[in-house]
């Protein structure tokens, strides 16, 4: 049976060269040079969702909700988090890269990208390097870090050093290269389905609440856990980062709010520890594992979830899934 098998820390001698020296280069500014690329990206969702209150449907508002469902809790918070970040459970290869695909359509990048980001994110936690800390500004957190360009030596150079096991996979490649002809796709089929049930008045709502409302959404449920969840709430651990759990974030989340959770132990695949920090994306995950979908579910905390890993340069590898 093809299946995701959790990866065993790499010695220091497995490590290449350039994975040894620090990856942060000085920089003349925050906003040195713009990425328009995602800029436009951004615009368009934010522009799309104006036309949301005149192409109201109640057809159009349960797509909303279950396609946000589908892509967020199923794509993001349990696939590209827990499952290709984080390794938090296994599963046959098709399933692997199917919620990988899911996860893409919740408009946050190809997996490559945002499974990078992320350890990236989980090794620097609001430290200078952490990608997106409160501490470099609210709103550097919440959106504002997707602003500055990376050039392709850049972005090429996170992506081996942070994410080496999704890089082998062609299937994970292709996705990096395709991530907005997917868009397009589903753009077209939301329109397409609902001009075939109710003409192009239905259409235009499927598009504009499956599309643009839900991204919307998504896109900033998940930018809250980057910023509020590390400036609001409870901790229940010391950890050497400002995470907090924060009730409404969990809520939009499916179960990612109970952040200060997450960064003690982070492979754990149940984020709610309290008996009242509700966690959907859990609930989801012991499904999968009665359903056969799911094995090895990491349900207490592992022996590289202890602090001193946070400080490894090994880290990130720690994290990772590679196919077998």
């Amino acid at each position: 049976m093809n299946s995701q098998q959790t990866a065993a820390p790499l010695s220091e001698s497995d490590i290449p060269i350039s994975e040894k020296a620090p990856l942060h280069a000085a920089e003349p500014g925050k906003y040195a040079s713009w990425d328009w690329g995602t800029l436009g990206w951004v615009a368009i969702i934010h522009l799309g969702l104006l036309a949301a209150p005149f192409y109201f449907t109640w057809t159009g508002l349960a797509t909303c909700i279950f396609l946000g469902w589908l892509t967020g809790c199923i794509g993001i918070c349990m696939g590209y988090h827990r499952l290709l970040t984080h390794g938090s459970f296994q599963t046959h290869r098709f399933t692997f890269r199917l919620i990988g695909l899911i996860g893409l359509l919740a408009g946050q990048g190809p997996p490559i990208q945002w499974v990078a980001n992320h350890r990236k994110h989980h090794l620097y936690s609001d430290q200078p390097e952490d990608p997106h800390s409160p501490r470099d500004g609210r709103w550097w957190s919440h959106i504002l870090w997707l602003v500055p360009y990376h050039n392709a030596e850049e972005v090429q150079s996170t992506h081996e050093r942070y994410a080496p096991d999704l890089l082998k996979d062609p299937f994970m490649r292709m996705l990096q290269k395709t991530f907005l002809l997917w868009h397009i796709a589903m753009g077209a089929l939301l329109y397409g389905i609902g001009y075939a049930i109710g003409g192009t008045n239905m259409a235009i709502s499927m598009l504009v609440w499956g599309m643009f409302v839900r991204l919307f959404y998504v896109l900033h449920a998940t930018w809250f856990v980057n910023s509020a969840t590390h400036i609001w709430g409870y901790r229940n651990y010391e950890t050497t980062d400002d995470s907090r759990n924060l009730w409404w974030v969990a809520l939009l989340t499916y179960g990612e709010g109970w952040h200060n959770n997450h960064h003690k132990y982070q492979r754990m695949a149940k984020n709610g520890h309290k008996w009242w920090e509700f966690d959907m994306t859990y609930g989801v995950i012991l499904v999968f594992e009665k359903l056969g979908l799911a094995w090895k579910v990491v349900k207490t905390p592992p022996p590289n979830d202890k602090d001193s890993v946070i400080k490894s340069p090994n880290f990130a590898r720690t994290q990772q899934t590679v196919q077998r």
